[in-house]
């Protein structure tokens, strides 16, 4: 028996296991489905928070209104309670996530990132069973890329081909993918595959593509660590060092 977890990681990464296990998806996806919520859950608080400002300052604006001109009277109230309520209605209708913003290369790379992880989200339950395990692998790596990525010139190679495929290529290949009807999913192309096996062969290269890059960045990082790591070696090991500047 698993004795309790010994930090909150672990216990995350637990729940994650429960809920896998319990939903019959992988570990990758039920971290995938975690932070989408935690964004909704973001989204939904500065919905609230907004609505929660907007009346205060309605109320705000009454009681100065009140004490600076006069009482507002019965058509006052009625006035406060329609505009209160056009409030909860304005953010009672207001989207629960930001719209997703066609990709251009001024787009931030955290919003590239993010848009494709939560369209992972949403459309892991229309794929085949094959594909969604390839969808699984990819999310996987997407944190990696989101805080990597950010750090690295936007017109450097690697970063713009990472962009592209997860801005524009992976969205295009799931939406053309939808298109497709359902019956016709199983007739073979040119090269004797089906729509579904076209499918998880794009998601394959996909997948690759996005470990290299990120075997790239993490190897990057390596590196630079290395070259810090031996200078303080080389300039606080030996004690005469430490009279050079």
């Amino acid at each position: 028996m698993a004795g309790p977890p010994r930090s909150v990681d672990e216990a995350i990464a637990r729940f994650d296991e429960v809920v896998a296990r319990y939903d019959g998806t992988s570990r990758e996806a039920a971290v995938a489905r975690r932070r989408h919520v935690q964004r909704a859950a973001r989204s939904l608080g500065k919905r609230l928070a907004g609505m929660g400002a907007a009346i205060v300052a309605l109320i705000v604006a009454t009681i100065a209104f009140g004490l600076i001109v006069g009482p507002i009277g019965i058509n006052g109230l009625f006035v406060v309670a329609f505009l209160t309520l056009v409030i909860l209605l304005l953010f009672s209708f207001w989207p629960s996530e930001p719209k997703r913003v066609a990709y251009s290369e001024q787009l931030p790379t955290k919003a590239v990132v993010r848009q494709l992880d939560s369209l992972l989200v949403r459309e892991r339950a229309a794929l085949p069973p094959p594909a969604a395990r390839r969808v699984d692998e990819i999310s996987a790596t997407l944190p990696l890329l989101e805080s990597r990525l950010a750090e690295i010139d936007a017109l450097d190679p690697l970063a713009q081909d990472a962009r592209r495929l997860m801005g524009k290529h992976l969205p295009d290949l799931l939406e053309r993918y939808e298109r497709v009807p359902a019956q016709y999913r199983q007739e073979r192309d040119g090269e004797g595959l089906t729509v579904d096996e076209r499918l998880v062969s794009s998601l394959d290269a996909a997948r690759g593509t996005l470990d290299e890059i990120a075997a790239k960045l993490a190897e990057s990082e390596r590196q630079k660590f290395e070259t810090q790591g031996r200078f303080i070696e080389s300039r606080y090991k030996d004690p005469s060092g430490l009279s050079n500047p």
